[in-house]
């Protein structure tokens, strides 16, 4: 127990401060984006444009394992100390590898991607189909009179529950919501626990796990997004319709998923886990 030392620093502090930031910077693009493309586009290209922007929302994971494989191979204190003075390799398991550098890399490229979004339009020119299928409501008279007395947090919570309770009551919503719920987390997982399991299943090492993962299970995933939105556009699918679709492709991904309990090496022998301590 006197071996033990708490750990002094409270970098991670800084650390969880910026990832709540980019959180806050990042959560508006999807649903505002998908609203913008919704309200200024073409009904029947809506899906094409929205798949296209999870599509190139696949890209950054791809470039970021990308990016973590080349830090990986950095030593952590690289540019601070004699590189020349370390004696351990990035196959050792002592070797920490730069993992603060794709965070100064990807909080520049991030920054320097915002600034166009200040030169958009607040508002495009709708189709004409648009303008006659969809009624602009004015909220000045509404919102006014609360700012005016000074009482808009009441009004807008009342709203905003009003509203939640009408998006979950909707049962194909609600329904959506679930199966969302669920793929995400089983793609987060994936993610997540698969670099690890090819260093200790096939001993490969973290740089090239991140490389191999980048290279190999992102780009799938976004050409498939892509194909289903123009596969959505070419046929003109109803929700019905699109329900359909999107059920017989999770099924079919999901059974295919099962062949990884085939794939894998024999455990490693591990004191205590493995094998007895005897």
């Amino acid at each position: 127990a006197g071996c033990e030392k708490e750990p002094s620093s409270h970098m991670w502090i800084y650390i969880l401060l910026g990832n709540l930031l980019r959180g806050i910077g990042e959560t508006p693009i999807t649903p505002l984006g998908i609203s913008y493309i919704d309200d200024f586009a073409k009904e029947e290209d809506v899906p094409v444009y929205v798949a296209c922007l999870h599509t190139i929302a696949m890209l950054g994971p791809m470039f970021g394992f990308l990016l973590g494989s080349l830090c990986a191979k950095l030593y952590v204190d690289i540019g601070f100390v004699d590189l020349g003075s370390i004696t351990i390799t990035p196959h050792d398991s002592r070797w920490v590898g730069a993992w603060w550098l794709g965070f100064l890399i990807g909080g520049v490229t991030s920054f320097l991607a915002a600034i166009p979004f200040c030169f958009l339009p607040k508002s495009l020119k709708k189709p004409e189909e648009a303008n006659n299928d969809k009624a602009s409501y004015d909220y000045s008279a509404v919102i006014m009179p609360c700012i005016v007395q000074n009482q808009l947090i009441y009004p807008f919570l009342s709203d905003f529950y009003t509203s939640l309770k009408k998006v979950l009551s909707n049962r194909m919503y609600f329904t959506f919501l679930c199966c969302s719920l669920l793929q995400f987390s089983s793609f987060i997982g994936f993610l997540t626990y698969k670099p690890k399991y090819m260093e200790q299943q096939y001993g490969q090492s973290t740089s090239k796990s991140n490389f191999l993962i980048g290279l190999t299970s992102l780009p799938p995933v976004g050409i498939g997004i892509f194909l289903g939105g123009l596969i959505m556009k070419k046929y003109k699918m109803s929700i019905i319709g699109a329900t359909k679709f999107a059920f017989t492709m999770s099924f079919l991904a999901y059974t295919i998923t099962l062949l990884h309990f085939f794939v894998g090496c024999e455990n490693h022998v591990v004191a205590g886990m493995t094998v007895s301590y005897e």
